[in-house]
């Protein structure tokens, strides 16, 4: 599969992408890829917009040690360049659904995860520092094909 971590992948109705070696946070793409899992990508565009102005805070739920709570949600942040790097992941897999004919405007989010990658060395420090870097797998599918698999499987199971 080419090193994506999504098996059940059907070729008529989902798209994919993978961001690798993206610089960004592990930690922020884990708490991102949680909030924005299940969504429409339009929304979830939307929500990511308003992360980068600081209007909407991303809930952190495992990496939330020391850190400032925010109204109505808990412990949150504001990662912002992280959610311009997903903003550009989820446009790149919005134009492979839409080079396949996918319906562009009612596709979800069906799986995303993000893994750590290699790190390489910043360059000419006195000091050395690795850089942040992380690898993050998209997979999107229509909406109405996924209602349909539903209804399927309830009717296997009651017949």
């Amino acid at each position: 599969m080419n090193g994506y971590t999504f098996n059940n992948f059907d070729k008529e109705h989902m798209a994919r992408a993978r961001g690798i070696a993206m610089p960004i946070s592990f930690k922020h793409s884990v708490e991102i890829c949680r909030f924005i899992k299940n969504k429409n990508i339009n929304d979830a565009k939307k929500i990511l917009e308003k992360v980068m102005l600081k209007e909407i805070a991303i809930p952190f739920k495992k990496y939330n040690f020391d850190l400032g709570h925010k109204t109505k949600i808990g412990p949150g942040r504001y990662p912002e360049k992280a959610s311009k790097q997903f903003i550009k992941l989820i446009e790149e897999v919005e134009a492979n659904a839409q080079f396949k004919g996918l319906n562009t405007s009612n596709l979800v989010i069906t799986h995303i995860s993000a893994h750590n990658s290699g790190k390489a060395w910043h360059y000419g420090r006195k000091s050395r520092r690795k850089m942040k870097r992380t690898n993050v797998d998209i997979v999107i599918e229509e909406k109405g094909k996924i209602d349909n698999k539903k209804n399927e499987s309830k009717k296997k199971k009651s017949d």
